[in-house]
């Protein structure tokens, strides 16, 4: 079910179960979490600087797959702390920026895989929401962080409990995800912002993906953010981009970034 493709300095991880809409087993969670791994493996050695994921057919990713589960007897804790979680930790935590390219639906585990992305672009026509109130279960996979931290607590439990899907271009206008684009160009706009940050200062990038997850996650005020900038960007002194990016500003050039620590 979980393609990973390289080229151009991107790994570009497909969700190839479009029958059922991209769902997710155990199975496919694990293969997930492997391919991630595969593309960390293959940016340490320097052959990825950036990585798209998508979904093929008619959704980005329709959530969990319950095809199969029976709830009396369902590892509801073992499915999500035991394999949701630590994939999306796994995710965030990926040493290049990150591009997610959601279209259809993108709902529970799918909406997860959109928050541990960094950058997340959008079809206008996508399918963003909490529709579980008929299904007695509630908005997980850091759902409810991501709506209370840019949507409000009131419009957060209006999408709750009416089950109503906003579309991207509307989740977009409220802050939730980077860019919408027309169903059509959302996969080549996404594609060509990787193969622009695979040829950028991928350390520098790093450090900034560092810096934004301790104001999310720490909730650091200005004076401590504006330190841990500072001393970021004195680790970046160290780096040969840091040095070529000056160079080439001082010479009137286009840089050529190498990516390396």
């Amino acid at each position: 079910m979980i393609e990973i493709i390289v080229a151009d300095g991107v790994a570009e991880i497909v969700l190839n179960a479009p029958e059922k809409l991209n769902a997710l087993d155990e199975q496919a969670l694990d293969e997930l979490a492997g391919a991630y791994a595969e593309a960390e493996r293959l940016a340490s050695a320097g052959e990825v600087r950036a990585l798209v994921l998508r979904g093929e057919g008619r959704a980005f990713c329709a959530g969990r797959d319950i095809s199969g589960v029976d709830p009396r007897d369902d590892d509801v804790l073992g499915y999500l702390g035991g394999r949701v979680q630590p994939l999306l930790e796994q995710m965030a935590a990926f040493p290049a920026p990150t591009f997610a390219i959601a279209h259809g639906a993108c709902l529970g585990v799918g909406l997860g895989l959109l928050v541990a992305s960094d950058i997340v672009y959008v079809a206008d026509t996508a399918k963003i929401g909490s529709p579980f109130a008929n299904l007695g279960a509630t908005l997980d996979s850091g759902g409810h962080a991501l709506f209370v931290e840019r949507l409000g607590a009131h419009r957060t439990m209006d999408l709750i409990v009416t089950g109503r899907l906003m579309s991207g271009a509307e989740a977009v206008a409220a802050g939730l995800f980077s860019q919408a684009f027309p169903a059509d160009q959302v996969t080549d706009a996404a594609r060509a912002a990787a193969r622009a940050a695979a040829s950028g200062a991928t350390q520098a990038f790093i450090a900034s993906k560092a810096l934004v997850a301790s104001l999310r996650d720490d909730r650091l005020g200005l004076w401590a953010s504006m330190a841990d900038e500072n001393r970021a960007q004195a680790a970046l002194c160290d780096t040969d981009d840091y040095r070529e990016g000056f160079a080439a500003f001082q010479q009137k050039r286009r840089p050529a970034f190498t990516g390396r620590a």
